[in-house]
């Protein structure tokens, strides 16, 4: 299983705007950091400001910054967000056409499988990723 670009740069960008705390940033301070696409990270940011994840303001004096503390941020709340679709296999999809779904135990196996994956990340939220923030801070080339 792999998340889509849009649950990694959101998990990302949330861990960049929890190093900058209340400070407002640029999505594209952000995407030059990571060198990550910034019109990819806009539509992150878009989707993470209609979900409540940060707060996001236009124009001068504008920019981004988490709209909650990161001890409130479930990471598998936002991967749940920011992630279209968890059909790992065609049977777990709308548009199932595998002739053997219906004598077929996969599909119940991944169904816990990747409950148990999310139930893992239910336990951490975003302060937990921030353990080492002066070592993520020098990754990403930020001042302390």
């Amino acid at each position: 299983m792999r998340l889509t670009y849009q649950a990694d740069y959101a998990l990302r960008l949330l861990m960049f705007l929890a190093l900058r705390r209340d400070e407002r940033s640029s999505i594209r301070e952000a995407a030059e950091r990571y060198g990550v696409s910034e019109n990819h990270l806009m539509k992150v940011t878009q989707r993470l400001a209609a979900l409540g994840f940060i707060d996001a303001q236009r124009g001068r004096g504008g920019g981004i910054k988490l709209a909650r503390m990161p001890a409130s941020i479930s990471l598998g709340a936002v991967v749940r967000a920011m992630e279209p679709d968890f059909a790992l296999v065609e049977c777990m999809g709308e548009d199932n056409t595998c002739p053997i779904s219906s004598a077929c135990s996969l599909r119940g196996i991944l169904d816990e499988a990747r409950g148990a994956f999310l139930d893992v990340l239910d336990r951490y939220t975003l302060a937990d990723v921030m353990e080492r923030p002066r070592k993520l801070q020098a990754l990403l080339g930020m001042q302390a």
